[in-house]
């Protein structure tokens, strides 16, 4: 008799709601077996070896057991498995074969957040990772006047740092992000959107806005500001939302999912009046724009003001690639970027949009691109705690060996906070830049 079992990477993967408010989602029991389940797929597969340390972790713990099997592993050390998966998505979408709609229903991120979400309710969360995922509390905070220039000096203090990471758990070598109290808000206060015709395509309405993110916010504003003048350079109409508050992506990696759900009932009103006024959507950390277009949508399958912003958002290179399709981008550059090393952010990657970035920067004369599509290890809050931070700088390492074998003019990537990752693994006082950042260059405004 025929089988209909399939191998999979046959069918493009599908995703399930994550299923948070169903009978059951907490239940330890029920959440172990699962865990039990795929890590012995896990187990008999091990393609996944080469992404983050979870898969290391968990093969590491089957090989060093009595039985050399998931069986014979103890059951709490699951959570160092789960404890080093830091939502990358890169297993579900480039590695595991058995993805759904195959039969074994293999979604490993969602069941780390499924376990995350358990672990947040039973205290398992530290202060430290509470603190560092408050990321609106800390900017608001360490971008005032002064203090500013008090946080980041403190930051860079060996000694303070000593203390940070004795008494907080903080690496005293990771890189901390600089805080600017010249936020994007305030230097995007007196803009006003380009009077500008509005060209419609097929997919975009011809207007922008910005949804800044904690990062955009605090930290680099500058990428912001970046962003406005090329868009306006292409004759988009433009402006930066006011009022938003962090897209919840550091709480969801934490499995803080009522966390999630406060963030999300404060943004999706604002972004929704937004697209019904025919505004589309863009934000320049990969994580915030797969937040809006990915996470929030499972989560919350139900919510159609969700749907709306998901169908409105849009990666910033994405949204060119789009307009130049259409014949709409304007393409008369001033300079060249030279050579860059270009590292594609994994939550870039798992959007399914393709390398619009490198694509784009193509299309500067004279541009030489070598695309490096591999983590960083960064994620934002993992690659500063103290357990985890040389395990990410290990990650990294292919990625600090790529560009320096390539010898750039730049390197770049679309996360912020994996480039300024990869900047301390070179270790040679050089600093990425953002591709907006090369393409306002190129352009010469």
């Amino acid at each position: 008799m025929a089988s209909t079992s399939r191998e999979g990477s046959i069918d493009a993967p599908t995703r399930h709601p994550l299923g948070q408010n169903e009978p059951g989602f907490y239940d330890e029991s029920a959440i172990f077996h699962e865990l039990e389940r795929v890590f012995d797929i896990c187990h008999g597969c091990r393609r996944c070896v080469n992404l983050c340390n979870s898969f290391p972790t968990l093969f590491d713990l089957v090989d060093e057991s009595p039985t050399m099997e998931v069986d014979g592993v103890e059951k709490q050390d699951y959570w160092k498995v789960v404890d080093h998966c830091y939502l990358c998505d890169l297993c579900y979408l480039t590695k595991c074969p058995y993805v759904p709609p195959h039969e074994w229903n293999v979604d490993f991120p969602h069941l780390m957040l499924r376990a995350k979400a358990l672990g947040y309710k039973r205290g398992r969360a530290k202060f430290r990772d509470k603190i560092i995922s408050s990321t609106d509390s800390i900017g608001s905070f360490a971008s005032i006047p002064i203090v500013a220039n008090v946080v980041n000096a403190v930051n860079k203090n060996e000694h303070t740092r000593a203390l940070l990471e004795s008494s907080l758990g903080i690496h005293a070598e990771a890189r901390l992000p600089e805080y600017n109290s010249n936020t994007l808000s305030k230097r995007s206060r007196q803009h006003r959107p380009g009077d500008f015709e509005i060209n419609r395509t097929d997919n975009t309405r011809g207007k922008v806005a910005i949804f800044a993110t904690c990062y955009g916010e605090y930290n680099e504003p500058q990428v912001g500001e970046d962003l406005l003048a090329v868009f306006e350079h292409n004759r988009i109409p433009t402006m930066v939302v006011k009022n938003t508050v962090c897209c919840g992506m550091p709480r969801l990696e934490l499995g803080d999912l009522d966390s999630v759900e406060k963030l999300k009932n404060h943004n999706i009103p604002l972004l929704a009046k937004l697209v019904d006024e025919g505004w589309d959507i863009i934000s320049p950390v990969p994580s915030c724009t797969l937040q809006f277009k990915q996470e929030l949508p499972l989560i919350f399958p139900d919510d159609a003001e969700v749907t709306k912003v998901q169908q409105a958002f849009f990666d910033p290179f994405e949204y060119l690639a789009l307009r130049h399709k259409a014949g709409l981008m304007n393409t008369e550059f001033t300079s060249s970027v030279g050579k860059i090393s270009y590292h594609v952010a994994c939550h870039q990657r798992v959007q399914c949009i393709g390398l619009k970035t490198r694509d784009i920067l193509a299309l500067i004369p004279d541009t030489e691109i070598d695309v490096i599509e591999r983590c960083s290890g960064h994620d934002g809050t993992y690659a500063v705690k103290q357990e985890f931070h040389e395990i990410s700088m290990k990650i990294c390492k292919p990625v600090v060996n790529r560009v320096k074998k390539a010898e750039p003019d730049a390197y770049a990537s679309d996360c912020p906070m994996a480039g300024h990752h990869i900047s301390a693994g070179l270790g040679d006082g050089s600093s990425t830049q953002h591709p907006i950042c090369l393409l306002r260059r190129a352009y010469g405004v």
